[in-house]
């Protein structure tokens, strides 16, 4: 059992009048963290009722809200429950379908999760205003593999097992980095057991997701798009170019794209301006919301070897991590582009101050930093910026910015996290 930290929040939610709204990627770990809630609930002598839309025989009880609350109290009786929906997404009207069920003043609570979709990311949240919580699960984090793979011998210590064992730390980012944080395929026991789990999950999402979602029966073009992005990470994203490339249409490559988003496949970044409408017109960066779907789409799926594309992967690593700490806050993670091609990696937006992030794939003896970040720093002068590399903590001073080189594993406990709201 892989522990995820999102377990915590929800428990102390189920107290909560408001919906547990719990969202995130197909095969992520959804339903394992419902049973679990679900087992913990009934070990308190709570009464439960689960109900999964992906299941037949459940469906027909969502055919009405009256049909539906009938067979909650045949279940759980007329008192206090807990109900538990999963796959949600396959309800049509989901959104206004929950808000009844809450405004009916109920003594359930109920618990919701659902993969990725129009209806779960768009309308539900405009139906169900100021009636639910909406926790999102990523993949497993880094964080939590390596909790797992060392047995959770160090969950209260593992920033002292960062530092003190450099060389396991090395051996499990690099694993983490070649496949990723699917549960299936991190439980997997050998590479050709992951890759096989991994191309599954890729199926699963083409035929579950996207041709339901579109109405695709030929899928080529999406999976052909799907590779060109994954060998763009951290670059420009031109439609037109992409368009081009594929042979398909400019209004088709911006569906598949928002689609993609949609179901927590890859996410945009825009650029850092202080003129909004300037951001919303140029050029995204995407990144993959999972690492070991990148690299089954680049076809490296499983290597360890440094390769021209290590520097990027370990961007869209770092990434994952400063969303992670950004997620519930209003700070927003941009990237930082010029005429004349100077380039940031993420920049931190606060609204009142702006952090520059630059990554490096590599471990820095003495602090550097290149030309652009310098240029960064000499328009903007933040208090503070950050050089994430592979090797130990530095500091130095330009100017008014003060910059922290920063190895990856202590964003989860250093300055950056305080300074974040």
């Amino acid at each position: 059992m892989i522990k995820r930290q999102i377990y915590t929040e929800l428990k102390d939610h189920l107290d909560k009048k408001e919906i547990s709204l719990l969202v995130g990627p197909r095969q992520a770990g959804k339903t394992t963290l419902m049973v679990l809630l679900k087992e913990y609930l009934e070990t308190q002598g709570k009464k439960t009722v689960f109900l999964n839309l992906d299941i037949e025989s459940d469906k027909q009880f969502f055919a009405s809200q009256e049909k539906l609350l009938r067979k909650i109290a045949l279940e759980i009786g007329e008192g206090e429950g807990f109900v538990f929906i999963d796959e949600i997404q396959r309800k049509e009207d989901a959104g206004l379908f929950l808000k009844g069920l809450y405004d009916m003043n109920l003594p359930y609570k109920l618990i919701v999760s659902g993969s990725g979709s129009i209806e779960l990311k768009e309308k539900i949240h405009e139906s169900l205003a100021g009636r639910k919580r909406v926790f999102e699960l990523s993949t497993v984090s880094f964080v939590e593999f390596v909790q797992y793979k060392t047995k959770y011998k160090y969950e209260t210590n593992l920033s002292e097992f960062f530092e003190l064992d450099q060389s396991q730390t090395q051996s499990l980012l690099e694993e983490y980095l070649s496949f990723g944080g699917y549960p299936q395929v991190l439980l997997a026991e050998t590479a050709e057991e992951k890759r096989r789990v991994i191309a599954e999950l890729y199926q699963s999402y083409l035929e579950r997701d996207i041709s339901y979602l579109l109405g695709v029966q030929k899928t080529e073009s999406f999976t052909a798009l799907v590779r060109v992005l994954a060998s763009q990470i951290g670059n420009l994203v031109n439609v037109s170019e992409l368009s081009q490339t594929i042979g398909i249409a400019t209004s088709t490559v911006n569906d598949y794209l928002w689609y993609m988003e949609k179901t927590f496949f890859i996410a945009r970044v825009t650029p850092y301006f202080k003129n909004i409408r300037k951001e919303i017109t140029k050029s995204p960066v995407f990144y993959f919301c999972d690492l070991g779907m990148l690299n089954y789409a680049l076809g490296t799926f499983g290597t360890t070897q440094i390769s021209s594309q290590s520097g990027f992967l370990f961007q869209n690593f770092v990434y994952h991590l400063l969303k992670e700490k950004t997620q519930n806050s209003a700070t927003q993670v941009h990237y930082w582009r010029t005429t004349d091609k100077a380039e940031v990696d993420f920049v931190l937006d606060k609204v009142q101050e702006v952090i520059p992030v630059e990554v490096k794939y590599k471990k820095l003896s003495k602090p550097e930093m290149t030309r652009s970040f310098q240029s960064f720093l000499s328009k903007y002068q933040p208090k503070q910026g950050y050089v994430i590399h592979l090797g130990r903590k530095n500091e130095e001073k330009i100017g008014v910015s003060s910059i922290s080189f920063l190895p990856y594993y202590q964003l989860n406990s250093s300055r950056l996290c305080r300074v974040l709201p």
